[in-house]
């Protein structure tokens, strides 16, 4: 709330009337009366021309242009038919919701908006609803799941990004987001760690996070990609990847998602029935790629054989068959990694 304050001019006398020691008599006996000079009532101060303050409505402005917006985006088509089951929702056509939702999004970009994409998934927002007691055929409703869900749920930042690529990092946004919430789960229901008194979660990733500097380490100055796979106890596979740079000075340049996902996944690899697989891809200074594997288990990974690493890495993960190589990359045996950081083995806290 603003104020706005004048100052106005006061009067200290009355017109007409006269005071001690103001009048005087003239030789023709005549009263001469001093008068005051008239004060105008209720006039404002000047303002220099283009001070004056910018009313409510500016000020409200300039706060919505602070503000951050975040907007739900259904994914795909199948997404998008479950929510028209609501009379409130004005869309039928997915490529017509498609197009202005590409026109909303650079118009909040065009006005400097800062603006978050989240998914919105038709089954948890009935669910939220149910839970939060809301009615699930309003616009209220929907915007109320929309900033619940962008705090936990996969979120991307638009910065004028084509749909199409907005849509596919959501995609895998949420795919990675998923990926960890089972990892999790995994290390979650292993319970205590058998060597020490905290949670078998805690250690697992502890011990995975050093193992990540450890290869980092030994592959030497370069553009590491690593992608680990594990197989789940549903019979999927769960799939992480990281990207991470090393400079010769051993600075490293890493997305902390990516590699917070990646270290999950691998400590899960400590406490799940079969073995998972870790591949990384370097590219050195040269542009050389080489490509090196290493199999997880419950006592830490295993350096794969030349010919492990290129089947791990010739073969389709969903489909099992064989993928061509690529011509110019080089495949090795996994690396001898450097000796644990004091306190990484196990049972030493």
């Amino acid at each position: 709330m603003m104020s706005r304050t004048s100052s106005d001019a006061s009067n200290t006398g009355t017109n007409g009337s006269t005071g001690p020691g103001t009048g005087s008599r003239g030789s023709a006996g005549s009263r001469t009366t001093a008068r005051r000079p008239k004060h105008t009532r209720n006039r404002k101060a000047a303002r220099p021309a283009g001070s004056r303050p910018p009313g409510r409505t500016a000020y409200r402005r300039a706060l919505r242009r602070e503000a951050p917006t975040v907007v739900g985006l259904l994914l795909d088509d199948h997404d998008f038919t479950a929510m028209t089951g609501y009379p409130s929702f004005p869309f039928h056509d997915y490529g017509l919701y498609l197009h202005h939702l590409d026109g909303l999004l650079r118009s909040l970009h065009a006005q400097g908006t800062s603006v978050t994409v989240t998914l919105f998934d038709p089954d948890r927002y009935a669910d939220h609803c149910a839970d939060t007691r809301r009615p699930p055929d309003t616009s209220a409703s929907r915007i109320h799941y929309t900033a619940a869900v962008s705090t936990t749920g996969a979120a991307v930042p638009y910065t004028r990004q084509p749909l199409a690529l907005l849509r596919t990092q959501l995609a895998h946004e949420a795919d990675r987001r998923a990926t960890w919430d089972r990892a999790g789960d995994m290390l979650t229901a292993a319970g205590q760690c058998p060597d020490c008194d905290e949670p078998l979660a805690h250690c697992a990733f502890d011990l995975a996070s050093h193992t990540l500097l450890r290869i980092v380490e030994a592959a030497g100055p370069g553009a590491h990609h690593f992608v680990c796979s594990l197989p789940a106890p549903d019979g999927s596979s769960l799939l992480a990847t990281a990207h991470i740079t090393a400079d010769p000075d051993g600075e490293l340049h890493l997305s902390d998602t990516e590699a917070l996902v990646l270290c999950t996944v691998m400590a899960a690899a400590r406490v799940a029935a079969r073995p998972g697989g870790l591949v990384l891809r370097t590219t050195d200074s040269e542009g050389t790629d080489t490509v090196y594997g290493w199999s997880l288990h419950p006592d830490g990974p295993r350096p794969l054989t030349e010919a492990e690493v290129f089947n791990a890495y010739c073969t389709d993960l969903d489909t099992g068959e064989p993928v061509p190589p690529e011509p110019g990359v080089r495949y090795r045996a996994g690396l001898p990694l450097p000796p644990p950081l004091p306190g990484d083995e196990p049972g030493r806290r």
